[in-house]
C-alpha cells in the first residue's frame, strides 16, 4: 500500500477528538506533512481556469486567428500570436 494512503488511514482510524500531529504521522510513515495534510482534508491543487495562460475562450479564438490566417497563406509569426494573446 502507498505510504501515504496508510498515513490517511492510521489518522482516520484514530478516536474521534484525539488530537495528532501531521508533522508526526508524516515522520512515522516517511511521507510529506504537507502533501499528507492536504490529501488528508482533501485539498486538491488542480490546474483549471486560474493557471492557465489564457481563458478557454480566449484560447480558441486564438486558434480561429491562426487558421484564418493561414488559409490566407499568411502563417502568424510567433510575435504576432503573442501581441494577439495579450
Amino acid at each position: 500500500m502507498d505510504p501515504i494512503q496508510e498515513a490517511i488511514e492510521y489518522i482516520e482510524s484514530r478516536e474521534l477528538g484525539d488530537d495528532f500531529s501531521y508533522n508526526k504521522v508524516a515522520a512515522q510513515f516517511g511521507v510529506e506533512r504537507s502533501t499528507l495534510a492536504r490529501r488528508h482534508q482533501g485539498v486538491h491543487d488542480q490546474r483549471g481556469v486560474s493557471h492557465r495562460s489564457l481563458h478557454p475562450e480566449h484560447e480558441a479564438e486564438l486558434v480561429r486567428y491562426i487558421k484564418t490566417l493561414t488559409e490566407r497563406r499568411l502563417p502568424p509569426t510567433k510575435v504576432m500570436i503573442q501581441q494577439f494573446a495579450s
